[in-house]
């Protein structure tokens, strides 16, 4: 068992994002054929038309574009927030089928929150982790390693902090609306580093999209209304200038 560190992988995104963005939206307002459509936009600026629609809020062309992410190194803290946004795929890894007996598979990793390391009690935490591993290798060894119930049950007592890893796929518009929501200040921190991770590789294959993501207060006032960290121009100043 150890300590893990968040990592986020883009695996793959629809080819030429933008370009089918633009396809679908014009194909709204033309009575031109796809094929003169997309000879059409293969030519055009590709940022102003893409400005001209978001500030339209014309945003159901962008969901014909989908990114799919590998994250590691989460919380099953974190991935039950995830999956609360319900315009996605996930497959997360089983806690069933992927045994975290310690004679196994080295035990279960976990997840250690910064505010335990800022008071200076990590190893405590990490002592504590330590217990619940004993208490689920007992527990496997209780129903015997090729009992049908070894891990099924025994992962009722893995905590929260336990890692897991998930594939997320997403269309562009829930995508926009994820980082929104959760790169606030006032996301949970895990949820929020993640989801930061996530738009800057998003906005390496796909800049106009994803010009102007980021949470609420990045292109509006603050949604958080009497809740609102206070930091404006400050996070504003943070995602202009995200690379």
């Amino acid at each position: 068992m150890a300590q893990s560190k968040l990592q986020v992988m883009l695996l793959r995104y629809t080819a030429n994002p933008e370009e089918i963005v633009a396809q679908a939206a014009k194909l709204c307002y033309s009575p031109a054929s796809v094929d003169d459509l997309k000879k059409q936009v293969e030519t055009q600026d590709m940022a102003n038309y893409i400005k001209k629609l978001t500030d339209m809020r014309h945003l159901s062309p962008v969901e014909h574009v989908t990114f799919t992410f590998g994250i590691e190194g989460i919380s099953r803290a974190c991935s039950h927030q995830i999956v609360r946004h319900r315009l996605a795929s996930y497959s997360q890894q089983s806690q069933r089928y992927v045994g975290q007996h310690s004679k196994k598979g080295g035990g279960f990793n976990f997840i250690v929150p910064p505010s335990i390391e800022k008071i200076g009690k990590k190893q405590w935490f990490v002592e504590k982790m330590q217990t619940i591993q004993k208490w689920y290798d007992e527990m496997v060894e209780m129903f015997g390693t090729t009992g049908e119930s070894a891990f099924e049950d025994a992962r009722f007592l893995l905590p929260n902090a336990t890692e897991t890893k998930i594939i997320i796929t997403m269309n562009a518009r829930e995508l926009l609306h994820f980082f929104r929501v959760r790169c606030c200040n006032r996301a949970q921190w895990e949820i929020r580093a993640m989801a930061i991770e996530m738009l800057r590789q998003a906005r390496l294959v796909s800049p106009h999209i994803f010009k102007d993501a980021g949470p609420g207060c990045v292109n509006d006032k603050c949604p958080e209304g009497k809740m609102t960290c206070g930091k404006i121009e400050e996070v504003r100043q943070k995602f202009k200038n995200l690379q």
